[in-house]
């Protein structure tokens, strides 16, 4: 079958957004962080305590910061097995903070740990500890008894009343939104042998368009960071809008075409509801700033219109569509991703195994009836 723009469009982002997942060494680092911490806070809280991560790490949708000294984003939930009445967002607030003033005094302490922590500060719904290279969100919590059985009450400490959420069964809703992905994560869970495995262990057409759309938003908003749109908007939008693709460019610019269907107005409102909490609004800030709700727009007209140029480029040969992507992605892992796609066809083409098309001109994987294409052998400068 011959590759068609689509197919090498997606190829293009698939390899290029490989490159915007945390890296291997830096993942075991943070998910070992994130034990120690968590071991931490039950030893001293105990058995009403209960801590689990959640956010685009859970989901398996990281991408890497846009710029050097960025830092990955790692969201830790620490919850407390309480009725909101027995407590107020102060005093939790408080009492996670001291368990961790007590966990980095242990860990100044301890001379062989090689994962220093840098600092540890307070925001108005968590504390945060920084590490060389990324940082945890520690979000303390207590149970929302009339959602069971895994909604949650966030601290805020700038809103009287406690804030609702579900992580967990936000990642159950992302998990069932891609048959694909559940294919993947029960063929991974088969493979180690344990009966569930984690949705980050495994890279599905949904996750992948979800990376792609971050990270194009996160360089359309490079220079308007108060305006950008929050990940969690992307995300639920766009796994609402998904259908079920495994091709990233026809799901990509078919969800971007449809995500905004899925934006309600209520009472005067804009929502984008948490499909697993009917009382969180993700969008609730658009109420306050409208002007972040026509960016948003704005950004996806900009996301629709680069998708539909670079659809529209076939004949135009490799590096054309390579600069156009360029132009709102980034170059330089769009030229990776596209060297590596030469490389792969130089492997195939040496293993005899590359035809082309009859009628097409394009190469495709050889058929019994596809003419071969010879093997040369020849040095001339490399493009660049």
């Amino acid at each position: 079958m011959t590759d068609s723009t689509e197919d090498i469009i997606s190829t293009l982002l698939t390899g290029a957004v490989e490159h915007l997942d945390i890296p291997e060494d830096l993942r075991d680092k943070t998910v070992s962080c994130y034990e120690d911490v968590g071991g931490s806070l039950l030893d001293q809280g105990g058995d009403l305590w209960s801590v689990y991560p959640q956010g685009s790490f859970t989901l398996g949708t990281v991408t890497r910061p846009p710029n050097e000294d960025g830092e990955y984003d790692i969201d830790v939930v620490c919850h407390k097995a309480v009725k909101k009445t027995s407590t107020t967002q102060e005093k939790l607030k408080d009492e996670v903070g001291e368990m961790l003033e007590v966990y980095e005094q242990e860990k100044a302490d301890d001379d062989t740990d090689d994962s220093p922590i840098l600092s540890i500060n307070e925001s108005r719904r968590c504390w945060t500890l920084t590490y060389d290279g990324f940082h945890l969100d520690v979000v303390p919590c207590v149970s929302d008894e009339e959602y069971p059985p895994t909604s949650i009450l966030v601290t805020d400490l700038k809103l009287r009343p406690w804030h609702h959420s579900n992580p967990k069964g936000y990642a159950d809703w992302f998990r069932g939104r891609s048959p694909e992905m559940l294919r993947a994560l029960e063929a991974k869970a088969e493979e180690i042998g344990v009966p569930v495995v984690p949705n980050w262990t495994v890279r599905s057409t949904l996750q992948r368009m979800v990376q792609v759309m971050k990270w194009h938003c996160a360089l359309h908003f490079a220079d308007d960071l108060d305006n950008r749109t929050p990940s969690i908007i992307i995300t639920t939008l766009a796994a609402h809008a998904y259908t079920g693709e495994t091709d990233l460019f026809t799901s990509t610019i078919n969800a971007v075409g449809n995500m905004p269907k899925h934006i309600t107005e209520e009472g005067g409102r804009l929502w984008v509801r948490n499909p697993a909490h009917e009382l969180e609004n993700f969008a609730d800030k658009w109420h306050e700033y409208p002007e972040r709700h026509d960016k948003f727009l704005s950004w996806l007209d900009a996301l629709a219109t680069l998708l539909d140029d670079a659809g529209d480029s076939a004949g135009k040969g490799l590096d054309h569509l390579v600069d156009r992507l360029g132009e709102a992605f980034d170059l330089g892992l769009l030229r990776k991703s596209a060297q590596r796609m030469g490389l792969e066809t130089r492997q195939l083409r040496d293993a005899g195994k590359l035809g082309m098309a009859r009628n097409a001109g394009a190469l495709t994987i050889a058929s019994t009836s596809a003419p071969r294409v010879q093997k040369h052998n020849f040095h001339g400068p490399t493009q660049r």
